[in-house]
């Protein structure tokens, strides 16, 4: 006896499960490497110096950044961006700046979530983006949950403020680097390197960069909560950075 095929409504229904199960599955994979990713150390023996260079990770529960002194023995950011000279909006002259790396069309064209376009998430997902690099401009930071101060050792600043470097593009002997407006009140966007992709985040750089100067990170860190989670919340008692 031949075999009964399925009726052709009933695989269009199989088919079209299997696509809407799809990006569920997808998610539910990319959450777990990322729980599992950030768990595992890099650099797991660090401990942080009782003096040196202090910085703060700051976060606001999606994305994440490093915030540096303008000014300090190491570095003076004021040569690397224009804009960390200049004051800001309200008058007062910078003394620390706030850099974050993300995707290019996203920094300078998605002020909230409802701006964020159906056709960009899939390119990004699918083909990834450029880099771009944001520059906050702060007045003496507040530590808080938000903003977790970490001190680091000379060579540990050291390396970090390489890595940042590294992420810019090279400009020819006197040339200023350009810059752009953004959204963010405050805040420059700066042509970046690299490329936007899912497993390389706008986290997975500042984790990446963390880890380059010494400290104690997780293997992959696409989102800020695995990033947080090796960044100790301030004491209730910490004063502003100096």
């Amino acid at each position: 006896m031949a075999q009964e095929q399925p009726h052709p409504l009933k695989r269009w229904r199989v088919w079209l499960a299997g696509v809407a199960l799809a990006p569920l599955l997808i998610t539910a994979v990319f959450l777990l490497a990322a729980w599992i990713g950030a768990a595992l150390p890099r650099n797991p023996d660090w401990t942080e110096p009782e003096r040196g260079i202090t910085i703060m990770i700051e976060t606001n529960g999606v994305h994440t950044g490093i915030v540096m002194p303008v000014v300090s023995p190491v570095k003076d950011w004021r040569t690397t961006f224009p804009s960390a000279g200049q004051p800001r909006p309200d008058g007062q002259l910078p003394t620390h700046i706030a850099i974050g790396w993300g995707e290019k069309e996203v920094f300078l064209n998605t002020p909230t979530w409802g701006d964020l376009k159906f056709a960009t998430v899939v390119r990004i997902v699918l083909h990834g983006g450029e880099g771009l690099m944001r520059v906050g401009h702060y007045v003496r930071p507040i530590a808080s949950a938000h903003h977790r101060p970490v001190t680091l050792r000379v060579e540990e600043y050291a390396r970090l403020v390489a890595r940042v470097e590294a992420a810019l593009p090279a400009l020819p002997p006197g040339a200023t680097r350009q810059n752009y407006a953004s959204y963010e009140a405050g805040s420059r966007n700066y042509d970046a390197a690299g490329r936007y992709t899912l497993t390389n985040t706008c986290n997975q750089w500042v984790g990446d960069v963390l880890a380059h100067a010494g400290m104690t990170m997780g293997v992959w860190t696409p989102l800020a909560g695995g990033l947080m989670q090796w960044v100790d919340e301030p004491d209730p008692a910490a004063l502003t950075l100096s």
